[in-house]
């Protein structure tokens, strides 16, 4: 559950800016109903309150030549804090490594890569991502086709 109460307004605020973060204070005000001044108000409350955490471009992997998305389990030898702790760290100095998830099940992390080619790939693997503190185990599974790329977060059930 959110920390913050969200009204129907809100959440029309949220929906549209997922949609386009672009959008003017006066264009988001007038899609939602409202007018600019409470519109930008509600929006920095929002900012404030950390439900909108920022604004970026989404960019086509492809036509920067990013072209290979791999998923990769990696099982840690220890459990402990600190050694987690060393592994997230390592982990998020990677810009390869789009997202990083711990999980359950088979792997204990769970890294998405973005890479221009296999080639990429191996000297990613070979001579980064086996070196992370801690990592005894790495299995990849490569993207075939994107069916659904990371889209906006489903608002209708807050």
């Amino acid at each position: 559950m959110p920390k913050m109460v969200l009204d129907a307004i809100d959440r029309r605020i949220l929906a549209a800016l997922q949609r386009d973060g672009r959008l003017t204070n006066v264009q988001l005000a007038e899609e939602v109903g409202l007018s600019p001044s409470p519109c930008l108000r509600r929006v920095r409350l929002l900012e404030e309150a950390g439900v909108i955490g920022g604004y970026r471009a989404t960019l086509d992997r492809a036509e920067l030549g990013l072209g290979l998305t791999v998923f990769v389990g990696v099982k840690v030898v220890r459990h402990d804090e600190s050694g987690a702790a060393a592994f997230r760290g390592a982990v998020r100095l990677l810009p390869s490594v789009v997202a990083c998830h711990l999980v359950s099940g088979e792997s204990d992390f769970l890294l998405q890569v973005v890479v221009p080619d296999l080639a990429a790939y191996e000297r990613l693997l070979l001579d980064t991502l086996m070196r992370l503190p801690g990592v005894s185990d790495i299995r990849s599974n490569f993207a075939i086709q994107t069916v659904k790329a990371e889209g906006p977060l489903p608002l209708d059930h807050l």
